[in-house]
């Protein structure tokens, strides 16, 4: 008696099940269809192509289920499920193309774009206006021979007065409105610079002449600002040591950086002034920009203004620094930066140049 592999109930079950797979396929198909339609994001892309298309949808479920189907009808409902899958990949390309087109242009007309029109210009900074008259005092100095040196702003009295024959009680003080910062009255008390030429003794004191350097540097006074005062403000000082230097070499290099500076047809004027550091000393004037001489409201009609002091450099602070001053010789000057701009440009208030206002700045 011969046993049947299986039965009739074996058979209906496998049809009963290959009809369900097939109907879920093209319900799937309709469903996904019809939701990719509404979808109006590559966010919400996303999500339907997890829904449908990711590892755990229900379309990947079939055809990883195929295996169980009778050997005859997997390679119908293969095809099927391919088809299907093929179909909505073909669907979530397009869609996708169509929304990243929405961007990068949702209002622009592609074929219109004109690549040769100019870029947006990003705005640039700028030097400001102190900075570029500090640039250009250096680079003329420079192209003489001088050295640029910058030291410590927060300076020793010694260096700030003693050194440069000022004294404690030395009437000379009187000018220097001094922020203090050790105001002990000690020998080795601390304070706020109020000029440059500390770096001048600090500079000998390392090296031997011939010497030839600048200090640029801010200094700090402690003094009521108005349109012409600062609390805090630049200066350069230079200075030369050498054999045999004299008041000449000091008027042609000055002669020289104030007309680099104004021009080489601006007058400049050489009158006797005392600093306690330089003997003997002098100012330097140059005729006036705006009136050429003639006297106006910002020459106090002189017809000259005056911008640095200068003079031979002390024996006793030669001496100090142990430089034989019967040997050698030189020459000091200073002046305040702020002074250039104010003269080139016609500004009538130094406080304008830290207010920090861009109206102002943008001009230079």
């Amino acid at each position: 008696m011969k046993t049947c592999p299986a039965g009739p109930g074996v058979v209906d079950k496998d049809i009963t099940t290959l009809y369900q797979m097939l109907e879920q396929l093209r319900r799937i198909q309709s469903e996904a269809l019809d939701e990719l339609s509404k979808v109006e994001s590559l966010r919400e892309l996303e999500f339907w192509r997890v829904r449908y298309l990711g590892k755990k949808s229900a379309l990947i479920q079939i055809l990883r289920s195929l295996a169980t189907l009778p050997a005859e009808e997997r390679p119908r409902t293969g095809m099927q499920a391919n088809k299907v899958k093929n179909s909505l990949e073909s669907g979530l390309r397009e869609k996708e193309e169509l929304l990243q087109q929405a961007v990068v242009a949702p209002h622009l007309d592609v074929q219109r774009l004109d690549v040769t029109l100019p870029g947006r210009p990003f705005p640039s900074g700028g030097l400001h206006p102190v900075t570029k008259a500090l640039d250009e005092i250096c680079s003329v100095f420079r192209n003489m021979g001088f050295q640029v040196v910058e030291g410590p702003e927060v300076e020793w009295e010694y260096y700030n007065f003693e050194a440069l024959n000022i004294p404690q009680h030395h009437p000379a003080r009187d000018r220097f409105a001094t922020l203090w910062i050790d105001a002990d009255g000690r020998k080795d008390s601390r304070l706020l610079r109020t000029h440059t030429s500390p770096m001048q003794i600090r500079f000998m004191e390392r090296e031997r002449p011939p010497i030839r350097m600048i200090a640029p540097g801010r200094v700090y006074r402690y003094e009521a600002t108005d349109a012409t005062h600062e609390s805090v403000f630049f200066m350069v000082e230079g200075l030369a040591v050498d054999r045999s230097i004299t008041m000449a070499d000091l008027k042609g290099t000055l002669l020289e950086f104030c007309r680099c500076l104004f021009g080489d047809e601006r007058q400049v004027r050489f009158r006797c002034d005392y600093f306690p550091f330089v003997e003997p000393g002098m100012e330097v004037a140059i005729q006036c920009l705006v009136c050429d001489g003639d006297g106006c409201r910002l020459c106090s009609h002189s017809g000259w203004i005056e911008i640095l002091g200068a003079g031979m450099v002390h024996p006793d602070v030669l001496a100090r620094v142990g430089i034989d001053p019967t040997v050698y010789s030189g020459f000091a000057f200073g002046l305040g930066v702020e002074r250039i701009p104010m003269l080139r440009y016609g500004i009538d208030d130094i406080r304008l140049f830290y207010s920090n206002d861009l109206r102002f700045l943008k001009q230079f």
